[in-house]
This record gives structure tokens, C-alpha cells and sequence, in this order.
């Protein structure tokens, strides 16, 4: 199975990051998130991706086209004009870079990858920015089990504060960023049958407010309810506190 990836948007919530690179190669632990989520997956056996690539798009391709310098030990014999590169350290994947314009939406994006995707009997979809200890594996079982065109995963994000746990006016205890108001919210990562990109017009067309609204009106949309850690990467602070949890050696996300 396949998994696109969107990774064009411009991230102009996290500028301090996002003027040198596009959003997915900010670093977690001093590797891209956009690596840190395609290891989630290659965890669940999806090892072939097709990336959505816009703005600074070329930062990603020279990533892969040296992703050996990257990750490996190399020597350059500079009198010979040679390079060897040492213990290399190989991932089980095939990448696909597609060029599909600053200024597409999200669902436009998706629609530009399609000869990519067109022929699979389902693939995944998610976005460059966010990471989880999602089961893909038990997501997929899931969306072949239900028969329709899409799955979403559906979260509960937790509040940004703590709370006050109160008996009439008496503070009790306190809550640690007790879950929202209860309400599940689109947890960015999806299953989909490739007839779903016929929902899909052409560049102006949003994935979220468009094509998943027209899935849903349809009865073509399913939620499978993830309990689990979740985090998107929108701000520094999101981008600090994924920091954090990776040097603690605690990172909820690292499955492999």
C-alpha cells in the first residue's frame, strides 16, 4: 500500500522555521517530521510514498537524492575524485516527489498525485506536520471491513490547560490538560479508495471543507477512533515540546 503525503503548504505559523524550509523538513531530533512520519508507517509495512511538494519543494528532493550523505559515514577521495559511502544505512522505501504548486489546496494537491495512486485498491493520506502512535495497520483492517470510499482518524485532542477539578466553589484537585469538550476532531491521517478523487475539481479544492464534507453527505465517510498520543507541529511550541519528548527517549510516537 501507498501513503501520500501532503508537504506544500507555506507554514506560515511556524515562520521562524518555515522561511528557510518548507514545513515538513522542520527537524525532530535532527531528522524532518516529514521522516519521522513516513517511519510510522514503514512501521505498518507501507513503504512506498508519493510526497506533494510546493513550496520550497526542492529542499525535500535534495533531502532524498543525498539520503545517504545524510545518514551515513562517507569518505572523499578528493585526489581520485571518488566518494565511499560507509555503513549505509538503507530504508525499505520508495519515494515518489511530485511538484504540485505553491498555491494548490489541499484536496488540489491530492488530485495532482492521482496518476500515482489511481490504480491502488486503497491508499493512505495524511499530512507532513503531525505525528501519533496510530495502529495504520488496524486502520486499514478497518476501512477494508466498512466498504466505503473513506476513513478518518478521529481524536479527541486534549486541552491546552490544565483544570481546576471544583465541588460547587471548592477546588478538589487539579486536571492535566483533561481531554477537549469531548468532541472528536479530524485527526489528519486517512485511508481512502481512489474513486474519493473524483470528489475532487482541481486546485481550489479544499480536502477539508470540500471533499470530506461531500464523502460525508454521501454516507462515504467513517471515523476510526484513535485514543492514543496525537500531535500536529502548527507553532514553535508545538515544535518545542515534540523537541522534549524525543531527547526524553519517551517520544509516544516512536513505534519502531
Amino acid at each position: 500500500m501507498k501513503a501520500v503525503i501532503l508537504a506544500g503548504g507555506f507554514g506560515t505559523r511556524i515562520s521562524e522555521e518555515t522561511h528557510l524550509k518548507p514545513k515538513p523538513m522542520i527537524e525532530i531530533g535532527g531528522m524532518p517530521i516529514l521522516w519521522h512520519i513516513m517511519k510510522l508507517y514503514s512501521a505498518h509495512d507501507v513503504n512506498e510514498f508519493v510526497i506533494c511538494c510546493g513550496y520550497k519543494g526542492y529542499v525535500i528532493k535534495e533531502y532524498f537524492a543525498n539520503y545517504f550523505l545524510h545518514m551515513s559515514d562517507v569518505t572523499f577521495d578528493m585526489a581520485n575524485n571518488k566518494m565511499q559511502v560507509h555503513h549505509q544505512k538503507a530504508e525499505p522505501w520508495k519515494v515518489t516527489l511530485v511538484d504540485t504548486g505553491d498555491a494548490t489546496l489541499t484536496g488540489g494537491r491530492l488530485k495532482r498525485v492521482a496518476p500515482y495512486v489511481r490504480d491502488e485498491e486503497a491508499f493512505c493520506f495524511t499530512y507532513g506536520d503531525g505525528v501519533a502512535d496510530l495502529d495504520v495497520s488496524a486502520e486499514i483492517a478497518f476501512h477494508r471491513a466498512h466498504g466505503k470510499l473513506a476513513t478518518v482518524t478521529a481524536i479527541q485532542p486534549p486541552g491546552r490547560y490544565g483544570a481546576l477539578n471544583l465541588k460547587k466553589n471548592e477546588v478538589v484537585g487539579f486536571l492535566e490538560k483533561p481531554r477537549g469538550d469531548g468532541g472528536f476532531v479530524n485527526g489528519g491521517f486517512f485511508v481512502l479508495s481512489p474513486r474519493c478523487l473524483d470528489f475532487i475539481e482541481g486546485d481550489a479544492a479544499s480536502w477539508e471543507s470540500t471533499v470530506l464534507s461531500s464523502l460525508a453527505s454521501r454516507g462515504e465517510l467513517m471515523a476510526f477512533k484513535h485514543a492514543g498520543f496525537w500531535q500536529p507541529m502548527d507553532t514553535m511550541r508545538d515544535k518545542n515540546l515534540l523537541e522534549e519528548m524525543w531527547a526524553s527517549g519517551k517520544a509516544p510516537w516512536k513505534i519502531w
